[in-house]
């Protein structure tokens, strides 16, 4: 067995407010995971994260290998977690190996917009590598991956925007 993931969620924000408040009382995780070689490496935006936390859930900020062997780990099966990267590209990092995402899927927030990116939607911007690992995502793993700013919002499967995109 292991951890029993409930919402895996790729946004560059990581946990706003609204991450925090919405998404969890939709989710009803028993803890927050935010996975990122960068955060994990930068002390304030680690404090600023563990802070946003709501009251009574846990949030830890983990390295992607890190989080691969706690994923692994038996001792860590009683979490419920709410996964959250900061990229694509570390989401599709942590399924590669071997985090089992089949059940929830992968679920997208707001994606900033950065030089040489094209945009997906309003919200969502991507540059080549971060489409090819969505691609991976949908195509290799087969997994769902929508878009979906917040629990109320409509889920949009990102296929069809993946499709339009020429780089």
């Amino acid at each position: 067995m292991t951890m029993d993931i409930q919402l895996a969620r790729i946004g560059s924000r990581l946990l706003p407010s609204q991450v925090a408040r919405e998404w969890v009382k939709a989710t009803m995780p028993n803890r927050i995971l935010v996975v990122s070689n960068r955060v994990a490496q930068d002390h304030l935006r680690q404090t600023l994260i563990l802070q946003s936390a709501p009251r009574g859930i846990e949030a830890n900020v983990l390295t992607i290998k890190k989080m691969l062997a706690v994923y692994q780990d038996p001792e860590f099966d009683a979490y419920k977690p709410l996964l959250l990267t900061e990229t694509v590209k570390d989401m599709a990092k942590l399924v590669k190996g071997g985090v089992d995402l089949q059940k929830v899927g992968i679920n997208l927030g707001i994606l900033a917009f950065q030089d040489g990116m094209k945009m997906l939607t309003d919200g969502v911007a991507v540059d080549k590598s971060e489409a090819k690992a969505l691609s991976y995502l949908t195509d290799v793993a087969n997994l769902k991956v929508v878009i979906q700013e917040k629990p109320t919002d409509k889920p949009k499967d990102i296929k069809p925007f993946l499709d339009q995109l020429t780089f």
